[in-house]
């Protein structure tokens, strides 16, 4: 069984569970969910997972990461992250991925919103950030859709495979 933080309609964010790591690394290693990571060249192995999992549970003060959930089939789908979490500022980046086959159903948009929900009224922040690569425009919408504002772009700042150097666009969404 596992615990439920936030639910949506078609989604919730439940705790990430040390069985979910086998999904994660098979979606951490799919080069079209990579495309638009942190390192998109990046190999994990499984390993790799398991300390990432452990550091995750010894830094959960300032690392906030999430299971999306399917609530009709109640499988994870990806995740989700408030990062960087500084209480002094009251602020942390978001990030968030789904697996392939559950892209354009909505589930993006919703988890983005719930971990808003828990962003705001559960750890108080005042923003919430993102970065997104200019053409990741399905994740520019999601970020759009729930409140986000473009802050700011870095030019020609992340290489991205078949791409090229993409700018790095800055959002940001506050409490208010």
């Amino acid at each position: 069984m596992r615990p439920i933080i936030l639910k949506g309609n078609l989604v919730s964010l439940g705790v990430l569970l040390r069985e979910d790591l086998k999904h994660v690394w098979l979606w951490y290693n799919d080069r079209e969910v990579r495309r638009y990571l942190s390192y998109p060249e990046e190999v994990f192995f499984y390993e790799d997972e398991l300390e990432w999992y452990e550091a995750l549970r010894r830094e959960k003060k300032h690392e906030k990461v999430f299971a999306i959930i399917e609530n009709s089939s109640r499988s994870p789908v990806g995740l989700i992250g408030l990062h960087k979490i500084d209480y002094h500022n009251s602020r942390a980046e978001l990030g968030y991925f789904l697996a392939r086959e559950y892209w354009g159903h909505g589930y993006a948009s919703e988890a983005v919103k719930l971990a808003l929900d828990y962003a705001f009224e559960w750890l108080n922040l005042r923003k919430v950030y993102a970065h997104v690569f200019e053409t990741n425009v399905p994740s520019i919408r999601v970020l759009e859709k729930n409140g986000f504002r473009l802050a700011g772009r870095w030019r020609k700042h992340q290489y991205v495979p078949g791409e090229g150097f993409v700018d790095v666009l800055c959002y940001e969404r506050f409490r208010e």
